[in-house]
């Protein structure tokens, strides 16, 4: 985005005009030094409703880092499993 905002999403769709996306979060640094999230369009009626953004707003697309994928699922999964498996 042209704020610099690093926005983790799931993508429904792209073109070359457009991506869709849904259960878009932002990264917000702390004042500890770590990564907050926070709803990137906290006004839109239904939190999973489909958002379009224009291609040429859009710096990069990329896959996040697998801390910040088992954060984004455990926020946005209906069935909550745990990260690591356990041994019996």
């Amino acid at each position: 985005m042209w704020s610099g905002e690093d926005v983790v999403a799931d993508v429904v769709s792209e073109d070359v005009a457009k991506v869709i996306i849904k259960n878009p979060i932002v990264a917000l640094p702390t004042s500890q030094g770590t990564l907050g999230f926070a709803p990137w369009s906290p006004l839109l009626v239904e939190k999973d409703t489909p958002l379009e953004v224009v291609r040429g707003y859009v710096v990069y697309i990329n896959e996040p880092q697998a801390s910040i994928v088992e954060q984004y699922e455990q926020q946005f999964s209906p069935i909550k499993t745990p990260s690591k498996k356990l041994v019996l």
